[in-house]
C-alpha cells in the first residue's frame, strides 16, 4: 500500500507571534485557515478577514478582543481546565488581541458572505456530551457547531482519557461514501510533556494510508478518507477541531459516515473484550 502526502504533524514555532499557521494554500484545500497566537503586552495582534468569517478561541491566559461593537475579554487557565468564551466576527470585521499578561488563543476562518452578526458565545451556551465507551469513551465540547450559528464554521473540543481512542468508529467528511465534504484541522494538546498522539487517515481504495505521531501543540490535517486518533497511555489528550466546507448554515448538522466494518461495537463496547490471562498457564506473581 503506498502512503500520500503527510499530513504532518505541522509543529509549532517560537513566539510570540503566529506560531502556528495552516491556510487553504498550504494545505491544499478551499476552505479552513487555522493560527494559534502567542500575544504578550509588546506583542498584540490584529486582523481582518476578507469573504471569511472568523472564530477566535482563547487557549491559555488572559486577553481582550476588540472588534466592531464587541469589547470583551477572553481568559482560560488551561484547556485541560476549563472551557472558554469563543468570539465569532463575520467577514470584513477588523479584530485586536491584545492581553496584560499572556495570552494565547487560535484563531480560525472560512469562507463566508456575512449572514450572521458579531457575537460572545458563553461556554454554557455550548453542548457538551460524553460519547463512546470502552476503550472510546471521550467527552465533546460542541464550541460552534449547529445550533450555534456559523456560515460554515463548525468548532469541536475533545477530552481524551491516557490511552483511549476518539472518533471511533472511524469516520469520512470528504464526499465519499454519501458524506459530506468538510476539511478538518486536528490541533492537538497533551497533559505531559512526554506524552503523544497517533492520528490516522485512509482511503484504503486509492491506496491512501498515513499515521502521524503528534506532540503537544502540533497540528494534523485531514485532508481525505476516514480517521481517528488515540492517545499514549501515560498522557491525556485534548484537541481542538475546525471544520468547514460544503456544509452551510443549519446543514452543519449533518453526520459524517462511519466505516461500516467498525459499527458493530456502538451495540456493546465490551463484547469480546479480553480478560487475561488468555492463554497458557497463570502468570507468576
Amino acid at each position: 500500500m503506498t502512503t500520500g502526502p503527510a499530513s504532518g504533524p505541522i509543529r509549532p514555532q517560537p513566539g510570540p507571534g503566529r506560531v502556528l499557521d495552516v491556510t487553504p494554500a498550504s494545505a491544499g484545500w478551499k476552505n479552513v485557515a487555522f493560527s494559534v497566537v502567542e500575544l504578550t503586552p509588546s506583542h498584540p495582534w490584529s486582523g481582518q478577514e476578507a469573504d471569511r468569517e472568523t472564530a477566535i478561541v482563547p487557549l491559555s491566559g488572559a486577553g481582550r478582543v476588540q472588534a466592531g461593537d464587541i469589547d470583551t475579554t477572553i481568559s482560560r487557565t488551561s484547556v485541560f481546565e476549563e472551557l472558554g468564551r469563543v468570539v465569532y466576527l463575520p467577514p470584513d470585521t477588523p479584530f485586536a488581541l491584545s492581553t496584560e499578561d499572556s495570552l494565547v488563543a487560535a484563531v480560525g476562518s472560512a469562507p463566508a458572505e456575512g449572514r450572521h452578526p458579531a457575537r460572545v458565545i458563553e461556554p454554557d451556551e455550548m453542548r457538551v456530551e460524553i460519547r463512546g465507551g470502552g476503550q472510546a469513551y471521550r467527552q465533546v465540547v460542541h464550541t460552534l457547531a449547529h445550533p450555534l450559528p456559523a456560515e460554515r464554521l463548525i468548532l469541536y473540543e475533545v477530552f481524551v482519557p491516557r490511552g483511549t481512542w476518539s472518533g471511533w468508529p472511524p469516520h469520512c467528511h470528504d464526499g465519499r461514501d454519501g458524506s459530506p465534504y468538510l476539511e478538518e484541522v486536528y490541533y492537538f494538546r497533551l497533559d505531559r510533556p512526554e506524552g503523544y498522539a497517533v492520528h490516522r487517515n485512509w482511503r484504503t481504495e486509492e491506496g491512501f494510508d498515513e499515521a502521524v505521531v503528534a506532540h503537544d501543540g502540533d497540528v494534523v490535517l485531514v485532508p481525505k478518507g476516514y480517521h481517528t486518533s488515540t492517545a499514549c497511555p501515560s498522557a491525556n489528550m485534548y484537541f481542538l477541531n475546525y471544520l468547514a466546507g460544503e456544509l452551510y448554515d443549519d446543514e452543519r448538522r449533518t453526520p459524517p459516515c462511519f466505516a461500516a466494518e467498525h459499527t458493530w461495537i456502538e451495540a456493546d463496547w465490551s463484547a469480546g473484550a479480553w480478560q487475561l490471562p488468555v492463554a497458557g498457564a497463570t502468570p507468576s506473581p
